[in-house]
């Protein structure tokens, strides 16, 4: 069933669904389109470009670049060769990019832009198997170690026009087992690890993934999400293989706005997505008129009963039913237009997403399918599907994927999807396993339906000075929720309570203050003042009302900007790495447990 490459399933994907916009991408202010024989051909010539570099099978290569048409072309040019993708995130500074290059011993690198080319100018010196650079943008460059991509096709071009069956010859000899890419985990703890995945791995999750969802040619996704993460990856190879046309966001912060262009019918995302989304439709209805803040509010309340009597398979009533249509009418479908008319569903990954978020995207009519895995899983373990979901779980195991637990609750797995192990790290590939069992890391369980619940991080668990287990990740995605919290790190590891690093929404910290006529110069002033901590702290009692009394935080410290990738705070992926942010703050933690704790 998977003696395929990744080639093999995107020569399927582009010859069975031949169509005038393969990808979508903006320049100039509007979106333009690459035909499918097109995209082939563009592969087809870089694969034969890096030969005539005398790249072969084996070799790392790099890509160092933001997302776009050209980032596919050069991952299935490279793979196509037989070649490794080393996948690099843009956000990382050169120091960190030198060590990932050293370690993956790369040949050769794409970086998307001038200022990307100017990171590994920095760092040139010491990447010795570094023999050629390759530019994506369209900019004049002299360096005799620089080729442009268009160049680079060119020679492709004209090799394969002396040798026509030279793409059949080295995509052939690419086999399902061999390696496909190493890509650096994020490194929340400890040093980046090398992941290898195969051929073999990737394309048994995409094959699984494709039986769960309905996809097909009609279908426009818009992808955000980085394609250095295995997620967004995986999931371009499922929408290629599907014939789906896949439409590029500009960034992150403009997908709001490429929603309305591109009109998706489906978009991979994680849960920050839908916090901020939720909180400017929260912005939204506070800030309108009376009579239609009512009528929204009621729209809203209306939705979440329906949506909880579906999920729990009651039979609607015909006086619920009728409202949930008026409210659809009134309300939802403008908010649906907003998201571009024509979306399906969106695929949640990389974090847990709390669950009334979904139930209250449910009740609007967005259906959000959660699901779980890691870069060592390739990366979906499980998923909710759209005839199985339940909310608060991130779905069912998927088939060919096994999932047992060991005696703490760390949730194991195996499957075809199971990475080969840890480039040029033996003694942690043999940690990770437990026999033929994959170690997760994280905690979980599977409920009396088949569910897969995971409650929290392994290495993250706080253990409170009593002895109390308490899962960080639970209480951080519900005080998310709070219009004045733009993000939270939970303290409290072998403290006597909980205390939290609070970053606050500073647009809506000033208004608040404005309304009670605090005096300020400016904002750092603002966040000393006792009355906003209190404030705050009310927030954050109130939205934890229903948690354990030990799962409630004591003392909050504030903080004026939010955690970066660039501080070294958050990963890639945007998770926070807690180690790094402690340290940091240390003298601001020991402040919240002064005179109470006293360390030993």
């Amino acid at each position: 069933m998977h003696g395929q490459s990744i080639i093999d399933i995107f020569r399927s994907g582009v010859c069975h669904n031949d169509k005038p916009n393969a990808l979508m991408f903006k320049r100039n202010g509007l979106y333009e389109s690459i035909p499918s024989k097109e995209f082939h051909n563009m592969v087809m010539q870089t694969a034969a470009g890096l030969t005539e570099l005398g790249i072969r099978k084996g070799d790392r290569i790099g890509i160092l670049s933001e997302n776009r048409p050209e980032w596919t072309v050069a991952d299935l040019g490279i793979l196509a060769n037989g070649a490794v993708n080393v996948p690099i995130y843009p956000s990382l500074p050169s120091g960190q990019i030198e060590y990932l290059a050293q370690h993956a011993g790369i040949r050769l690198i794409f970086v998307s832009t001038l200022a990307q080319l100017e990171k590994i100018r920095q760092i040139r010196k010491a990447l010795p198997s570094l023999e050629k650079i390759v530019l994506l943008d369209e900019v004049p460059v002299t360096s005799p170690d620089v080729i442009k991509l268009c160049n680079l096709i060119d020679l492709g071009r004209v090799l394969l026009q002396r040798n026509p069956l030279l793409y059949e010859e080295i995509s052939e000899r690419v086999e399902p087992e061999d390696l496909a890419s190493i890509i650096y985990t994020s490194g929340t703890t400890g040093i980046p690890k090398g992941v290898m995945l195969s051929h073999a791995n990737i394309v048994s999750n995409v094959l699984f993934c494709a039986k769960i969802f309905d996809i097909n040619s009609s279908d426009v996704v818009l992808t955000f999400l980085p394609l250095c993460h295995i997620f967004e990856r995986m999931a371009d190879y499922l929408m290629i293989y599907c014939g789906a046309t896949i439409a590029y966001a500009e960034n992150a912060e403009a997908v709001p706005q490429n929603m309305l262009e591109v009109r998706p019918t489906i978009v991979p995302s994680v849960p920050r997505l839908f916090e901020k989304m939720y909180l400017r439709l929260m912005d939204t209805i506070d800030s309108s008129p009376p009579m239609k803040r009512r009528l929204m509010r009621w729209a809203i309340g209306i939705g979440r009963k329906y949506s909880c009597q579906t999920l729990a398979s009651k039979r609607v009533g015909w006086s619920l039913s009728l409202k949930h249509r008026i409210a659809s009418w009134l309300v939802f479908s403008k908010l649906a237009a907003k998201l571009g008319g024509r979306l399906r569903f969106f695929i949640s990954g990389g974090a847990p997403l709390d669950v009334e978020l979904a139930e209250f995207f449910h009740g609007l009519g967005v259906l959000i399918f959660e699901g779980y895995g890691l870069t060592e899983t390739s990366p979906v373990i499980a998923v909710n599907q759209p005839k199985q979901f339940k909310f608060g779980s991130v779905g069912k195991p998927i088939d060919g994927v096994e999932v047992a637990f060991s005696e703490d609750g760390e949730i194991l797995t195996r499957s075809p999807s199971v990475m080969m192990g840890y480039y040029r790290m033996e003694e942690e590939t043999k940690e990770a396993f437990k026999g033929d069992w994959f170690r997760t890391g994280d905690i979980g369980f599977l409920d009396e339906d088949g569910f897969l619940h995971v409650t929290d991080r392994k290495k993250d668990l706080i253990v409170t000075a009593s002895g109390k287990n308490v899962a960080p990740q639970k209480i951080e995605g519900v005080l998310k929720k709070c219009a004045y919290l733009l993000n939270v790190v939970t303290i409290g590891d072998r403290r006597p309570y909980l205390s939290a690093l609070v970053v606050p929404n500073q647009e809506r910290l000033i208004e608040y203050a404005r309304e009670k006529r605090l005096v300020f110069r400016n904002y750092a002033e603002l966040l000393k003042k006792p009355e906003i901590n209190q404030f705050l702290l009310g927030q954050i009692e109130s939205h934890l009302s229903n948690f354990a009394h030990f799962e409630q935080v004591r003392k909050i410290a504030l903080l004026e900007k939010d955690f970066t990738i660039d501080e070294g705070e958050l990963t890639p992926s945007l998770k926070v790495r807690r180690r790094v942010v402690e340290t940091k703050y240390r003298d601001l933690i020991e402040e919240l447990y002064a005179p109470v704790y006293q360390p030993a």
